[in-house]
């Protein structure tokens, strides 16, 4: 992997890509007077995305914010993919999954997975650059934090009583549907904001329509006139629990099965 370029070189003689090494396994570098650290890079790269957006990041921007050149950056970070990456998992040290102590009781485990989820959800909500790269299958899942909250969920499930597979499905089903409907808040939230339309006044606004585009389907008119005004009532939250407490359901089914099995 070349320091300026997104793709990998080529083995000249086998024709192969190299092995894919991530940015957390090399050594920092520090070259520059004063100083420069990746951890620097990584914290105003933060700021910028949390300001600006991910339409805003590059490494010349960033290397004016820091005094520095776009070049110096590519000592400590590969690539603009790299330094997501490396961002992404500084975002994930705000997650964390309890102890697994007591965790066969149900009542605990499903505790501990409904907060992981909540905060899950609020962290990308207050990150909402996030949302054009969580879903990508790169290096951000190789982090140390990643890595760390993915190691307590399995202990967590394991002490609960299921199989590594099976404790690996559970955390797959939570995190899956509060990435993507954390993902799709997001969005919807950040159009909101850039229209500068209130988010009430805009489901007050295109309520009516829905439910006369919905009067000949009994079951979506019967949703929109008595579920959906509730739920704006009430709030996202209350619809994101309900979702979560399903899965939650499902998963402790599966774990009676197999415990009364």
């Amino acid at each position: 992997m070349t320091a300026h370029s997104e793709d990998a070189p080529t083995n000249s003689r086998t024709g192969s890509q190299p092995t894919v090494t991530s940015p957390w396994s090399r050594p920092q570098r520090r070259r520059e007077q004063p100083a420069l650290s990746r951890d620097q890079i990584v914290a105003e790269a933060l700021a910028l995305l949390d300001a600006d957006g991910i339409e805003a990041l590059s490494m010349r921007k960033l290397g004016a914010r820091l005094n520095a050149g776009a070049t110096s950056l590519y000592t400590h970070v590969a690539n603009k993919e790299e330094l997501l990456a490396l961002v992404v998992d500084q975002v994930f040290g705000e997650l964390s999954i309890p102890q697994a102590e007591g965790a066969e009781d149900p009542k605990v485990w499903r505790a501990a997975l409904m907060d992981c989820a909540q905060v899950m959800r609020a962290l990308i909500m207050r990150h909402p650059w996030m949302v054009s790269v969580i879903g990508d299958a790169g290096m951000i899942y190789f982090g140390p934090n990643w890595m760390r909250i993915s190691e307590d969920g399995l202990a967590l499930m394991e002490a609960a009583g299921f199989g590594l597979a099976e404790a690996n499905d559970a955390m797959s089903a939570i995190m899956g549907y509060t990435v993507g409907t954390a993902c799709v808040e997001a969005s919807w939230l950040s159009a909101l904001n850039k229209s500068g339309e209130d988010e009430q006044e805009f489901m007050n606004r295109m309520l009516p329509a829905v439910i006369e585009a919905a009067k000949d389907y009994p079951r979506l008119h019967r949703l929109y006139t008595i579920q959906v005004p509730a739920e704006i009532d009430e709030g996202r939250d209350s619809g994101f629990t309900r979702g979560i407490s399903v899965i939650l359901d499902g998963i402790e089914a599966a774990w009676a099965a197999r415990r009364d099995s």
